[in-house]
């Protein structure tokens, strides 16, 4: 199975691919797409194309997107609500499932504590999909996002064969 992990947002948006083989994990590929500093809808519009191309371009069979998190700065936090919708919306469109997950969450999958810092992070990721580079911390925390939709979809699939036997 094919994951695409995205980290919106509103000027810089994180995405990383993995290809999942049972508890294995390979990484297809990672970067950012820049929206840039132009009108607001144009750097949505940017982000949405671009999501598409990603998902057309490497058929992920599933979505998983890092919610929002609300710090004190409540117009930064409705821009990068809307730089999920525009994320969520392209995946939608071409028909995939979409998780999300709360920041404190992916980072509790992956580095074990809620609270990890961007530099933990980082530092699994590349631990866990044996990388040779440290990727930006962006595309780092799209891939952390689609890490941990991986081990939750195989939590849920174990539970659910638990529940057969």
């Amino acid at each position: 199975m094919r994951i695409l992990g995205i980290d919106p947002g509103s000027r810089v948006t994180g995405f990383g691919i993995i290809e999942v083989n049972g508890d294995q994990s390979v990484i297809v590929r990672h970067g950012v797409i820049k929206a840039g500093s132009g009108e607001f809808p144009e750097r949505l519009g940017i982000i949405f194309s671009g999501i598409c191309d990603l998902i057309n371009e490497h058929q992920p069979q599933e979505v998983a997107i890092e919610t929002v998190f609300v710090s004190h700065n409540a117009g930064s936090a409705l821009k990068l609500g809307q730089a999920v919708g525009a994320a969520m919306c392209a995946a939608i469109s071409l028909g995939l499932p979409v998780a999300e997950y709360s920041p404190r969450s992916v980072k509790q999958a992956i580095v074990g504590r809620g609270g990890a810092d961007k530099v933990q992070v980082q530092h699994m990721v590349g631990v866990l999909l044996q990388l040779k580079d440290t990727p930006t911390e962006d595309a780092a925390d799209a891939l952390a996002v689609a890490l941990c939709h991986q081990h939750t979809q195989q939590t849920v699939n174990r539970m659910q064969r638990m529940q057969k036997s």
